[in-house]
C-alpha cells in the first residue's frame, strides 16, 4: 500500500474505504460479509475509513466490526455532521454523542461538515457556534482533524476553502468531472494551502465500470497495459500528487483485492502521453452516450411520492450503454413490479429532491425524460399485468 502525509505528518493509505455501499441482507447490512471485507483492507493497509451520519446502518457496522475485531486503533475514523440538520449549538452535541455512539469510539479522526454545497451552509454553522465546538472537541480529543465535503461549483468551493482553517477536505473527482464541481482547479487550489484532498466517486458510482459504452472498453482492451477500467480511473486519480486519498465504496472481497493491487503500484507522475489520449477516447464515447450525469449516490432520496429516482436514472443511461430491451425489461422487475411502486410517473414536481441533488440535475424534467424511454406502453401494459397478479397471489 502506498501512502500520502496529512498535514500532521500522519501517513494516510492512498486507497480509503468508503462505508456508504457496504452489502444489505433481508433490509439491513450484512455485518459478516462487511467484516470479511473490512478485515482484509485492513491487513492489505487500508487505514482510512469513511461513513457518515446520514449512510444508514453504515456508522453502526463500523463501529461493531472494528470493536469485535479490535481494530479501533489501526485505522482512521471519518465521518460526517448532517450539517443541513443543524439548527443549534446542541443540535451539533446531540448529533456528534450519537456517533460516537454508533462508532463504539471515544474521538474521530476526521470530522466534516458534510455536503457543503455554498458558503451560506457554513455561514449558518457559524451563527450556531460550530467553530468555538470544533476548538472545544480538538482540545477535548474528541476530534483530530476537521474538514468538510463538497457539491457545488469551482467558485463556491474555493470560498468555502478560505473560510476557515481546514484541515482537510473531500471532494467529488474522476477524470468526467475534471472541470465540473470542484474539479481540478479546486484540487489544486486546496494543495496550494497544504490542505490533503480525499476523493470521492472516483468511478462515479461505478458508472465508469459498469456503464462504460463498448466503445470506451473496447478502447482500454487495446491498451497494452491490460488494465481493468477501474484500475484507469484510479491512475488517473493517483497520478496526480495533490491527491491525498481515494474513496471507493468496495463490496466484495475481489473488489478489496483488486483495489488494494492497483494502491500498491500507484504513483504520481506514472501516468504517459499515451495514458492521457486513452482516457479522452474514453470520455468521448461516454459523452456521446449518456443522457443524465447522476452518481447514483441517493442523496434525493428519499422522495415523497417513492419514486426509486436513482434506480430511473442508472437504468435510463443503461439503455443507451447497453441494450435498450434489457434495460427496460430490468428496470420493470427491479421497480415496476415492486410491492410500493417506484416509477417515474409518480412525481409531482414538488422539487424536494432538486434542491438535495450534489450534481445539481434538473430530476423532475430529466425524470418525465426518463419514463418516455423505459416504460413505453408494452412495458406500462405488462407492469400492470405482473403488479394485478403479484398482488392477488
Amino acid at each position: 500500500m502506498q501512502y500520502r502525509n496529512d498535514r500532521n505528518g500522519t501517513p494516510l493509505s492512498i486507497l480509503g474505504y468508503g462505508c456508504m455501499r457496504f452489502t444489505k441482507k433481508n433490509g439491513a447490512i450484512d455485518i459478516d460479509k462487511a467484516e470479511t471485507e473490512i478485515r482484509t483492507a485492513i491487513d492489505r493497509g487500508v487505514n482510512y475509513f469513511d461513513t457518515a451520519y446520514i449512510y444508514p446502518g453504515s456508522e453502526a457496522a463500523l463501529g461493531e466490526i472494528l470493536e469485535r475485531n479490535q481494530l479501533r486503533d489501526r485505522i482512521n475514523i471519518a465521518t460526517k455532521l448532517p450539517q443541513y440538520l443543524i439548527g443549534s449549538r446542541g443540535a451539533i452535541d446531540r448529533y456528534f454523542g450519537e456517533q460516537l455512539t454508533r462508532l463504539r469510539t471515544d474521538h474521530v479522526d476526521y470530522y466534516l461538515m458534510h455536503m457543503l454545497t455554498d458558503i451560506k451552509a457554513w455561514e449558518n454553522l457559524v451563527k450556531n457556534g460550530i467553530q468555538d465546538w470544533i476548538r472545544e472537541q480538538k482540545e477535548a480529543g474528541r476530534i483530530r482533524q476537521i474538514g468538510f465535503s463538497f457539491h457545488g461549483n469551482t467558485e463556491m468551493f474555493l470560498k468555502i476553502l478560505n473560510a476557515y482553517d481546514w484541515d482537510f477536505c473531500q471532494i467529488q473527482y474522476n477524470y468526467m468531472d475534471e472541470v465540473s464541481q470542484a474539479g481540478r482547479e479546486g484540487l489544486q487550489a486546496a494543495a496550494a494551502r497544504g490542505i490533503p484532498v480525499i476523493i470521492m466517486e472516483p468511478l462515479r458510482g461505478g458508472k465508469l465500470v459498469d456503464l462504460l459504452p463498448a466503445e470506451a472498453k473496447q478502447a482500454i482492451a487495446r491498451d497494452g497495459k491490460k488494465r481493468s477500467p477501474a484500475a484507469l480511473a484510479f491512475e488517473w486519480l493517483w497520478d496526480q500528487p495533490e491527491v491525498t486519498v481515494v474513496l471507493s465504496g468496495m463490496n466484495s472481497q475481489a473488489m478489496v483485492e483488486e483495489n488494494c493491487r492497483i494502491a500498491d503500484a500507484a504513483q504520481p507522475g506514472m501516468f504517459t502521453e499515451t495514458d492521457r489520449a486513452l482516457i479522452e477516447r474514453v470520455k468521448e464515447a461516454i459523452r456521446a452516450r449518456l443522457r443524465v450525469g447522476c452518481t447514483g449516490c441517493g442523496y434525493c432520496m428519499p422522495c415523497p411520492q417513492g419514486v426509486d429516482i436513482p434506480g430511473a436514472f442508472y437504468s435510463y443511461n443503461e439503455m443507451y450503454i447497453s441494450k435498450k430491451a434489457e434495460a427496460r425489461f430490468e428496470y420493470a422487475r427491479m421497480v415496476g413490479i415492486r410491492k410500493k411502486p417506484a416509477l417515474p410517473s409518480q412525481c409531482i414536481g414538488c422539487g424536494a429532491c432538486e434542491r438535495k441533488c450534489p450534481q445539481h440535475l434538473s430530476i423532475i424534467e430529466e425524470l418525465k425524460k426518463a419514463n418516455r424511454a423505459l416504460l413505453p406502453l408494452p412495458y406500462r401494459t405488462g407492469i400492470s399485468i405482473a403488479r394485478r397478479f403479484m398482488l392477488n397471489k
